[in-house]
Order: structure tokens, then C-alpha cells, then sequence
């Protein structure tokens, strides 16, 4: 008769139980895939987003190769950012009163044409400088809309219970495609030229108006409404203004985005004169930042609660703020481009909780205007930022522009680090009024304590 041998039984109970808690943990980590509407999003977005990253690096390096001068850089990231700062309001109010999914293809659409248009006018070699910074404010008037109204469309997808998740899986999917897109757009750019990449993108819209066109939603019940336009932004401003957690985490967004973000609209400067690369060099450094960001947004996404976000993102400008100085003193290519990946990172965890907490703290109703001021203050602040980073770079030299930006990020994290404490017990308080749950019961806390 065959002997058992306990300690085979015992190794091989061990092994069960360790393939379940891994099983366990990546459910958990992917929950918000249960829902059939946010896997067609995720899906189509993460084709779509690779196509903007490829036409992200092919703009700037197409402005750089025509012109080579660091203030148009800067004017073409301002001109495709200042209609979401001046059109965001109207956005979100529509976000809140219109049927989000419909407004979102409608975006969609309008963004393929333009691309379509850039690709034409650069593959047909009738491109002008002027026509870059056009299409790019026509392109920032579509993002105006869409922006808005794609945040608040994830609550309509998953619910409220996996929003937080949702939101992280978003940002992993959005710098999924931020380290794929560069690269291969450092490709085509090296070997075919820019307009390339322009088509690409492109025909890449296609994949996410085809998700939304099969989605199953809902009705949403919208109140009918007797305010003006005007009247409902307002509420929508009085509501950020007086919910002081919002308007912290608002407040240091902006810094980050003014200061901080513009440090990619000078990566042509630093791939070409700094680091002596090329388009294939631009792709691999902005790859590098997405990887950092990628492994962020995972990170995020593993978090069963908002508990201790705001450490996180003391803790992520502070690191953004450092790296970013680490990165303006290199020389070395392969020096600068492993620096990247902490700048992602520390992006990411700022910019990810502080998306997961306002979310979490803002009623429904208000959800799409509130949105709105996210989108002013994450894309809106950016224009300045990257005008601001032209010219400075023009007259002090881009690592000398990045390393001020990094030290000014610093000086925020320092101020929002003092006021943990106080934010922690009000930030509880609009959780706890909100009611909502989001899984937070998983770690052993009230529902939504950030502690």
C-alpha cells in the first residue's frame, strides 16, 4: 500500500493556498473588468491613447525640425491647452445635463478628423508652421469637452463601488500606451517621416467609437433643470471653492501642472542637444516616463481603500519635485532616460489619488462640473506652463527650466505635507456625507477613512 508523505501533502496545500491568494489579489486588482461596458472602454481607449502618444511625440518633434526653437514648442502646447482652461466649465455643465456617452463620440469623431487633417497636410508635404498650432487649439477645444465628460462617464460604466479601482486601471491603461506609443512613434518618425504617425493615430479612434457604439447603458436619470448655463457653473465653482479638501488637492494639481508637467514639451531640446540623440532617443525618454507611470497606476490600482492617499501624494510631488532636478543635472542618456521612470511614477501617484479622492468626495449631481475644474486645473494650467517653459528655456537653457520647476514642486509638497492632519479629518467628513462605500470596508477601516 503507497505511503503519503505529510510533508508532500503539506507543500502541496501550501502551493493551493498560495495560487488562491495570487488569484485573489489579481481579481482584485482588476475588479473593475467585471463590468462588460468598462472592458469595451478600456479596450478601444488603450488603441485610441497609443495613437495620441504617437502623435504627441511626432507634433513636437515635427515642430522642433521645422523651426528648432524652444518658444513654439512651448506656443503649440499652450494653443492645444487653453480651451480646456477657458471651456471647461460649459464641458461639465453639458457632462451633467447630456447623455455622456453620445458627447464622448462625438469628441471621438472630431478628434479623428483633425488628425486626418494633420496627417494629409505633412504626408502631402503642404504642411506650414501656422498649421500645427491651428489644429492644436481645435484639437484642445475637442479635449475641452471630452475630458470632463470621460471622467465623469466612469461612474456610469462600474458604479461606485469599483470607481477607485477604475480610475487606477484607467491610468494604467493611459501609460500602458505612454511607453508603446513614443517608442513607436521614434520608429516611424526615424524611418517614414511624421505624417505617419499623424494617420495612425488617426485611424486609432476608431477602436474606442467602435466600445461606446456597443456598450448596454442604463438610462441616467437626469433632474430637469430650471437654472441657467451660468447659474450652474457658478454652483459648480461655489462647491469646489467651499469643499476645502477639493480645492487643496485642486490648488497643488495646478502648481504641479504650471511648474512641473511642461518638462515633456522640452524633451525634443533635451533628446537632440543635450543627450545628442534623436526621434528614436525623444520616444525611448518618454517611454521611460510612462513606464514609471504604468508601475504608479498599478500600484493604485492594487489599494483596497483611499486610506493614506494623502500621504501618497505628499509624499509623489515631493518625489516629482526631486526627480525632475535629478534629471535637469544628467549628461548621460541612459542616466537621464532610468531618471524618467521615478518622474512617471511620482506623476502618477499624485495625479491618480488626487483624481480617486475628489472623486470619491464629490455628490453625483455635481459630479461632471467638478470634473470640469479638474480638467482646468490638470490641462488648463498646462498652456501657461508650457509657454512659460519656452521662453524660460530660451534664456536659461531647458535643464535650467526643468530644475525650477522641480524646485517650486517641492516647495508645494512641503506646504500640503503641513496641513495632513487637517485635511485628513475634513476630507472624511465629505466621504462619510457622500456615502459612498467603494470597497473601502476591505482594509478594515470605516468606509472611506483616508487616515
Amino acid at each position: 500500500m503507497a505511503q503519503h508523505d505529510p510533508s508532500r501533502l503539506d507543500s502541496a496545500s501550501a502551493g493551493g493556498a498560495a495560487k488562491a491568494r495570487s488569484d485573489g489579489r489579481l481579481e482584485h486588482l482588476l475588479r473593475a473588468f467585471r463590468h462588460r461596458n468598462y472592458r469595451l472602454f478600456f479596450s478601444g481607449q488603450l488603441v485610441s491613447v497609443c495613437g495620441t502618444w504617437m502623435q504627441v511625440v511626432a507634433q513636437s518633434w515635427l515642430v522642433y525640425r521645422l523651426t528648432g526653437s524652444a518658444v513654439l514648442l512651448g506656443l503649440v502646447g499652450f494653443c492645444s491647452q487653453i480651451p480646456v482652461l477657458l471651456l471647461s466649465p460649459v464641458a461639465g455643465v453639458a457632462a451633467d445635463r447630456y447623455d455622456r456617452r453620445r458627447i464622448i463620440v462625438a469628441t471621438q469623431v472630431a478628434s479623428m478628423l483633425l488628425a486626418f487633417a494633420l496627417a494629409t497636410l505633412t504626408l502631402s508635404g503642404w504642411v506650414r508652421v501656422w498649421h500645427i498650432p491651428v489644429l492644436a487649439a481645435l484639437l484642445g477645444v475637442v479635449n475641452a469637452f471630452d475630458v470632463p465628460t470621460r471622467q465623469a462617464f466612469v461612474v456610469d460604466m462600474v458604479g461606485k463601488d469599483d470607481l477607485v479601482n477604475a480610475i487606477a486601471l484607467n491610468s494604467s491603461m493611459f501609460n500602458g500606451a505612454r511607453i508603446l506609443g513614443p517608442s513607436l512613434a521614434g520608429v516611424l518618425v526615424a524611418s517614414l517621416g511624421e505624417g505617419w504617425c499623424f494617420f495612425a493615430n488617426a485611424v486609432s479612434y476608431l477602436a474606442v467609437i467602435v466600445g461606446l457604439m456597443m456598450m448596454r447603458l442604463e438610462t441616467q436619470p437626469r433632474r430637469r433643470l430650471t437654472e441657467s448655463t451660468l447659474a450652474r457653473i457658478a454652483a459648480g465653482f461655489a462647491f469646489v471653492w467651499q469643499a476645502r479638501p477639493i480645492r487643496t488637492l485642486l490648488v497643488l494639481m495646478g502648481l504641479v501642472s504650471l511648474v512641473g508637467m511642461p518638462y515633456s514639451v522640452l524633451m525634443p531640446i533635451f533628446a537632440d542637444r543635450i543627450l545628442h540623440g534623436g526621434p528614436k532617443a525623444l520616444g525611448l525618454l518618454m517611454g521611460a516616463a510612462g513606464v514609471g507611470a504604468l508601475i504608479g497606476a498599478l500600484a493604485l490600482a492594487s489599494r483596497r481603500g483611499v486610506r493614506g492617499l494623502e500621504r501618497w501624494i505628499a509624499l509623489s510631488t515631493a518625489g516629482f519635485g526631486v526627480s525632475l532636478i535629478l534629471f535637469a543635472l544628467s549628461r548621460s542618456f541612459w542616466l537621464s532616460a532610468a531618471l524618467l521612470t521615478p518622474v512617471g511614477f511620482c506623476m502618477i501617484g499624485q495625479l491618480a489619488s488626487s483624481n480617486t479622492l475628489i472623486q470619491t468626495m464629490v455628490p453625483d449631481d455635481l459630479r461632471g462640473r467638478v470634473m470640469s475644474v479638474y480638467s482646468m486645473m490638470l490641462i488648463g494650467m498646462a498652456p501657461f506652463g508650457s509657454l512659460l517653459a519656452g521662453l524660460l528655456a530660451q534664456h536659461l537653457g531647458a535643464p535650467a527650466t526643468v530644475a525650477v520647476g522641480g524646485a517650486v514642486c517641492l516647495v508645494g509638497a512641503a506646504v500640503f505635507g503641513t496641513h495632513l492632519a487637517a485635511f485628513r479629518n475634513e476630507a472624511r467628513q465629505m466621504i462619510a456625507a457622500g456615502g459612498m462605500a467603494n470597497g473601502n470596508t476591505d482594509n478594515g477601516n470605516a468606509p472611506g477613512k483616508p487616515a
